[in-house]
């Protein structure tokens, strides 16, 4: 399936129509009668802002704004009614719209067409029974407020969604480390990021403690990804280092995940992985004039071979020693060797990003990010500003010294699991140890993969982090 978005200053023929208005009289200068106006003005008496006029095979929708201030909460909601237009072509079979913004506001319009377009993802390509067509999908936008520019660019970050998206909904079967090693090469060559991959060798002589001891259980080796985005024209003397967690099978090791059916989504535990792989896309295919660099750990964790148990204590890539209580919190084990790779590239700010802790599920469910670290208060805000633009919102935990004392070992530096409180935090004050520079952690746990059908986020792989990472590296360049 192939998306693709044209600004258009005419009226396609054979498509959906979508019109963003504030006053329903304009619509006289599209051809709607009398009857179609008195009925969209019944419909705006009773609240409605999304009106569907079906007159046989043809079908307009109405979206009606009111004068109040633009907000996320706006912006957010016209997403939601694009997704439940795509819904209702798709039921159609339908592929082709038309967004015209009557009203002349940019923001506005592209979160509709976003809506539109983040809906379209499908991940069917197992299914050999009733699978949906795939047919191109084309969004036409007749707009005085922005540009052929600004919708490729909506695309192209649409697209980088998508792989994040793909990434984390294929099985562990068909993408296992070295395939998952191979995908990264092949987007770094498609959108012109650098890659560089260590091999197990490689990360013996780095003495990536943390990850090699993970991988222990596995008949696959480890690698360690590091994508770098690096164009002349870059704003920050320093890069901005992403770092996530490439899980990408997690049996929970030897502490095997209880119960059984708490395994059935675990091909998502690379999830932080693949959002970094689709930052990095959305950066170089836009062409932000903005340093950043990508480094993934990848293994699955099994509980075969010669897999770590607990009581283990491991050397990680810094020297600090770890005293291993429970083989199911490894996802913190493989991020503390990358974050502590980071310290060479002396980062301006590093960023990890990890479907961590059940901990954070609990917390905020799929609805928010669990947020903590190191880095200003200036820093934090404005990633929650990009958060809250795109509507993956960013929640602060506290991240006080006393969370510290429930980590402390009595026979290594520290260990890897605190008590059943506050596991989520505790989770970060790990991490702490092993990055110098200001950092902040995004326990993604919750969003990251959603069971239930979620709007334009789909069911499955949500694909979330790319578009906060890709709003906030964009504001700082």
């Amino acid at each position: 399936m192939q998306l693709t978005i044209k600004h258009t200053g005419e009226r396609p023929d054979g498509v959906r129509n979508v019109f963003l208005v504030k006053d329903a009289s304009v619509l006289k200068d599209f051809g709607f009668n009398n009857e179609a106006l008195a009925y969209v003005d019944a419909k705006i008496e009773a609240k409605e802002t999304l009106i569907t006029i079906q007159n046989y095979s043809t079908v307009y929708y109405v979206r009606i704004v009111s004068d109040e201030e633009p907000s996320n909460k706006l912006y957010e909601a016209l997403r939601k009614d694009g997704s439940s237009v795509y819904a209702n072509m798709k039921k159609d079979k339908q592929s082709d719209v038309c967004i015209y913004d009557v009203i002349g506001d940019k923001p506005l319009t592209l979160a509709l067409t976003e809506g539109i377009a983040l809906s379209s993802y499908r991940f069917d390509k197992y299914k050999t029974e009733q699978k949906d067509e795939a047919k191109d999908i084309c969004i036409w936008v007749a707009s005085s407020a922005l540009n052929q520019a600004d919708l490729d660019e909506l695309r192209l970050l649409t697209n980088a969604v998508f792989v994040t998206r793909n990434l984390v909904n294929e099985p562990v079967s068909t993408l296992n480390v070295e395939e998952l090693s191979e995908t990264i090469s092949e987007l770094g060559a498609i959108h012109g990021f650098d890659v560089d991959v260590f091999n197990k060798t490689k990360l013996e002589t780095l003495k990536f403690g943390g990850l090699l001891g993970v991988n222990k259980g596995s008949v696959d080796p480890p690698a360690f990804h590091i994508l770098e985005w690096k164009p002349e024209e870059a704003k920050n003397a320093k890069p901005i280092v992403l770092v996530g967690k490439g899980v990408v099978y997690d049996t929970g090791g030897i502490n095997l995940k209880t119960p059984p059916g708490s395994l059935d989504d675990m091909k998502s535990d690379m999830g932080g992985a693949a959002s970094v792989v689709g930052t990095l896309v959305a950066v170089a295919a836009n062409k932000l004039h903005v340093h950043v660099i990508g480094l993934i750990p990848a293994t699955d964790n099994r509980p075969g071979g010669n897999a770590i148990v607990p009581g283990d204590i491991l050397t990680m890539h810094n020297g600090k020693t770890v005293e291993v209580l429970n083989t199911d919190a490894e996802g913190r084990l493989i991020l503390a060797d990358a974050l502590s790779y980071s310290e060479k590239y002396e980062p301006e700010l590093v960023i990890d990003l990890a479907t961590l802790t059940g901990s954070a599920v609990m917390a905020l469910g799929q609805y928010a990010t669990v947020g903590m670290g190191t880095a200003s208060d200036e820093v934090f805000n404005e990633l929650e500003k990009a958060g809250n633009c795109v509507y993956e919102r960013i929640v602060r935990f506290p991240f006080w010294e006393e969370y510290g004392e429930l980590i402390k070992s009595d026979i290594a530096d520290i260990k890897n699991l605190g008590g059943r409180e506050a596991g989520a935090i505790t989770a970060g004050k790990f991490l702490s140890h092993f990055v110098s520079n200001p950092w902040i952690h995004l326990d993604i746990a919750g969003p990251a993969f959603v069971k239930k059908e979620d709007s334009y986020r789909g069911s499955g792989a949500s694909g979330v982090g790319v578009r906060m990472l890709y709003e906030f590296l964009k504001n700082r360049c």
